[in-house]
């Protein structure tokens, strides 16, 4: 009787123990007994869910020899996103792909992710071995073995490897220098259990990530439910690694395609160690020996339901594009848009999609893509389009051309020039995944590729109209279509492709084509007088003319007619920014002639011809066009619309207006002199760029006939403090004459500028300053003393043993052209559509 108490005792508690053990207890039952009680998932990794634990474990496979079990490409992104821009914590955002292994050692199973930077292209094994030895992989995670089935089967907890901060979300929300760091709370941090999916060649995991801070930043007070405690979704793909017969394409940097690289130290002596590689799909005919045909499997990508209809069918549409690229690299029914399945998640790896997502500010868009780190093939394309930037452009639009004609498909309907600008971004995001990179030099080859950033092309008619019917071009250009071609073209056995890539960037640039990438065209002290962002025209001198009639068409004709009726008089503060600087980009596009230089990227045995300065006239030509931004008259508006322009009461916290408004120094009255100071100060730092005044001393020095810094500082000069034709531009004129000194100051003390800089900056000073004191200085008494007041500044400067603060006055903000967010134009830790392929 005592036996059988015994075993009735022992067999009730095997039954009330837990499904599983916990990290470090002995196991409690066989792996079959574990996996009856849960719910079977089959697929790249059978997944086993227990739903009322909240817990998702794993069946791997019987490790090799080295303990490893399954190997696969890795990547996070986000599900559920934050909605801050400047922060970046986005839905659909997903981080760059890596491979990582399951290694079993000893009792426990490792994550360890491999180092595929740097390898050994070799077929000894010793040769990678030593390569694998000297540089550091990395222990992501690691776990006990719950259960191993009797045919070696291993069965993991995956729970706490699905809550670990992999995309890095606590580093992004400690945003600001006043906010408290967060950090992750593990009670309320756990798998979604619902929504563990496995697939034959991929399994995607998510998890509710909740972190928590007694200092919250203004960005998440502003977006999440409460600042405090932000609770996020995050995305894990498990994705099995390609077959063999992908043949990698060779990087050049001729061709704008985003590139990947590596050291191989199997290299031979005589080539480079680093090796780069292309990143694009696997594109292959059913036919190879074919010159064209039907191919295996298409690139499909799929538009986010989430968007409105409107929205959806112009995604659609100029995502379309690329469609005639794949046609002329021979491919057919290659290349389709479609909208998202039902039920499908859009961080899957099977489906490339275009994610449409909302946040409280504009921002920026981007694409990015999960490709195989050892070849640079493209597995899943993720497309960010943010909601609020159609929206800034249909207001811009609305500045330009007034409201009389929304939602009639005018060729000034302002709805419909948004949609036109939607489906030119739709096309530029795609191309990213697709694998090509930013071609700023575009623009001035009639718009040559979807790949540059498109100013709308409005010009100025005869009688003093706008016209808009070339606003955004439609389809491809000249440039993307050599490059599908470059990327995707297949040779058959017999072809010698190397001499047809090599036929077709000769036929490109020998066709007038150019291509310019970030580097040397983003910022605005770069060279090349074709390459810059948001501009039109090969002439960018000739085109910032017709940019300035049209501000100031639109400027005359400004009024309540630029918002729709209903609409707060409050909105005519943010529509007349864009308006007012309408010249931002155009201006900064011609500054980069002077001191110029035009260059292209060749390999040693092209035809590429050498670089040279910018001709001398086309230096002056664009010093002269800069300077008419200086006139006084240009910035003035008149008092009929600085009246216009009122505050409003934004009816509830959270709304950051601010940012998008010019400064104000005058309370409720527009702040005329601020706005004139912003766009003075545009002109004055393109031109007085250290990089930019390097170069014109460098080009004087060669002994060329050139434009030189003495010659545009005296240009400088003399604009700037010329009289007014008017009275009342004389506040705005002294205005412009104080931010001349302040930034001839700033440029005087740049710790970065040459000894030379300096003195000839100091020279024009002390000159300055001898006249601003003459006997005859100043037309009047307001005017003597401000030159006093000029040069009492420059004294300080020249005799101070200290460095005088060059930007004092303060330097007033611009506000935002680009989207929020930019990490050229302010900086923010989010990640923008500027950078997301710089990750090495």
């Amino acid at each position: 009787m005592k036996h059988i108490l015994i075993a009735l005792i022992l067999g009730l508690q095997t039954a009330l123990m837990p499904v599983f053990a916990q990290d470090g207890e002995t196991e409690a039952s066989s792996f079959d007994e574990i996996a009856s009680k849960l719910e079977h998932r089959s697929g790249f990794l059978d997944l086993y869910i227990d739903e009322d634990a909240g817990k998702v474990l794993a069946a791997l496979p019987k490790p090799d020899d080295e303990g490893v079990s399954v190997r696969f490409i890795y990547g996070a992104g986000l599900t559920a996103g934050l909605g801050s821009n400047p922060i970046g914590l986005d839905r659909g955002n997903a981080d760059a792909a890596v491979i990582v292994r399951f290694r079993r050692i000893g009792k426990k199973i490792v994550a360890e992710q491999e180092n595929w930077r740097y390898r050994a292209s070799s077929d000894r094994p010793e040769e990678r071995r030593a390569v694998r030895q000297s540089f550091a992989s990395s222990f992501l995670w690691s776990t006990e073995v719950k259960a191993e089935s009797v045919t070696g089967d291993l069965l993991i907890d995956l729970s706490s490897f699905l809550i670990r901060d992999q995309h890095s979300i606590a580093r992004a929300l400690k945003f600001g220098a006043e906010a408290g760091g967060y950090g992750l709370v593990k009670d309320r941090s756990f798998p979604d259990t619902g929504a563990a999916l496995s697939f034959p060649d991929n399994t995607e995991l998510d998890a509710f990530l909740t972190f928590e801070t007694s200092r919250p930043n203004a960005q998440t007070i502003a977006t999440a439910a409460d600042g405090r405690t932000v609770t996020l979704v995050q995305h894990h793909s498990f994705v099995r690694l390609p077959d063999e017969g992908y043949t990698p394409r060779v990087f050049d940097q001729r061709t704008a395609n985003i590139g990947m690289g590596y050291y191989d130290y199997s290299a031979p002596l005589d080539a480079p160690i680093i090796s780069r590689l292309s990143r694009r799909f696997r594109l292959e005919r059913i036919d190879p020996e074919a010159a064209s045909g039907p191919v295996k499997k298409p690139i499909v990508f799929y538009v986010d339901p989430g968007a409105p209809a409107q929205i959806r069918d112009a995604l659609i549409d100029g995502a379309q594009w690329w469609q005639a690229g794949f046609e002329a690299a021979g491919f057919e029914d290659a290349y389709r848009v479609e909208v998202l399945p039902e039920g499908a998640h859009p961080l899957d790896v099977r489906y490339n999609v275009i994610n449409w997502v909302h946040r409280q500010t504009r921002g920026w868009s981007y694409g990015g893509s999960v490709s195989d780190p050892r070849t640079g093939e493209i597995l899943k394309a993720n497309v960010i389009l943010g909601s609020q930037r159609v929206r800034q452009d249909r207001m811009i639009f609305e500045g330009l051309a007034g409201t009389s004609k929304t939602g009639t498909g005018a060729a000034d309907d302002p709805v419909e020039l948004a949609l036109a600008r939607i489906r030119q971004l739709a096309a530029h995001e795609v191309g990213h995944t697709l694998g090509f990179a930013h071609n700023f030099a575009a623009s001035s080859n009639n718009r040559a590729s979807v790949m540059d950033y498109p100013a709308p092309f409005v010009t100025a008619t005869g009688d003093g109209a706008l016209d808009f019917s070339q606003s955004y071009g439609v389809g491809l250009g000249a440039w993307d279509i050599f490059t599908v071609k470059w990327l995707y073209s297949q040779f058959s056995d017999g072809e010698n492709g190397a001499v047809l890539l090599e036929d077709m960037v000769s036929d490109a640039y020998g066709s007038g084509l150019r291509f310019v990438g970030d580097r040397h065209a983003r910022s605005q002290g770069t060279a090349h007088p074709y390459a810059s962002v948001w501009d039109n025209g090969e002439d960018a001198t000739t085109s910032l003319g017709n940019v300035l009639r049209v501000r100031e068409i639109a400027l005359d004709k400004f009024g309540r007619n630029v918002v729709q009726a209903g609409r707060p008089n409050s909105d005519l503060s943010a529509v007349i920014v864009p308006i007012y600087l309408y010249h931002r980009y155009q201006l900064a596009a011609a500054a980069k002639s002077i001191g110029g230089f035009e260059f292209q990227y060749g390999i040693n045995g092209d035809n590429t011809g050498p670089a040279r300065p910018v001709a001398a006239a086309s230096q002056r030509r664009a010093l002269e066009a800069l300077l008419a931004t200086l006139d006084p008259a240009m910035l003035d508006l008149p008092d009929t619309v600085t009246n216009l322009l009122t505050p409003g009461d934004v009816g509830f916290a959270g709304v950051p207006l601010g940012d998008e408004l010019f400064p104000s120094r005058t309370g409720p009255v527009f702040d005329l002199l601020s706005a004139a100071d912003i766009s003075a100060d545009l002109t004055l730092s393109a031109i007085l760029h250290p990089e930019r005044v390097g170069r014109l001393l460098e080009f004087e020095r060669r002994g060329a006939s050139t434009l030189t810094f003495l010659e545009t500082l005296d240009a400088l000069d003399e604009t700037v403090f010329a009289a007014p034709e008017l009275d009342r531009h004389e506040a705005i004129a002294r205005m412009i004459q104080s931010r001349f000194v302040v930034n001839l100051i700033a440029l005087s003390g740049d710790t970065g500028g040459a000894a030379e800089v300096t003195s000839i900056v100091d020279g024009k000073l002390r000159s300055l300053q001898s006249r601003l004191t003459g006997r005859r200085a100043g037309r009047n008494a307001a005017e003597r003393q401000h030159f006093a007041a000029l040069a009492a500044r420059i004294d300080q400067h020249l005799t101070a043993d200290m460095p005088v603060d060059g930007l004092s006055p303060r330097r007033l903000s611009a506000p935002p052209g680009s989207p929020i967010g930019s990490g050229f134009e302010g900086g923010a830790f989010g990640q923008t559509e500027a950078c997301w392929h710089c990750i090495p």
